[in-house]
């Protein structure tokens, strides 16, 4: 089945979950939370993401962010800050 149709919606405050892979425990260590953290301060320096407020646990992530009107804000910032943990994973 297919997922619903993401809807844009200028001005408004989302909630974003993000899993691990596979629902993996990734982020168990604080070192691999504040290197995410790192990531998402870049992310908000660099795209002008507007961070309500955030929890990283082990295996997931909630976010509540401000979406300003730049249509492709959001998926920038979650693709740099999720790609560039991965990378750097140990």
């Amino acid at each position: 089945m297919a997922r619903a149709k993401r809807h844009f919606i200028k001005g408004h405050i989302w909630h974003i979950t993000h899993r691990c892979h596979k629902g993996e425990f990734l982020l168990k260590f604080a070192r691999d939370r504040r290197r995410w953290l790192q990531w998402l301060l870049e992310a908000k320096n660099r795209y002008g993401l507007v961070i309500l407020n955030y929890a990283v646990t082990s295996n997931h992530i909630h976010l509540l962010v401000v979406d300003h009107g730049e249509r492709d804000m959001i998926p920038r910032s979650l693709q740099l800050v999720a790609g560039r943990t991965a990378q750097e994973y140990k």
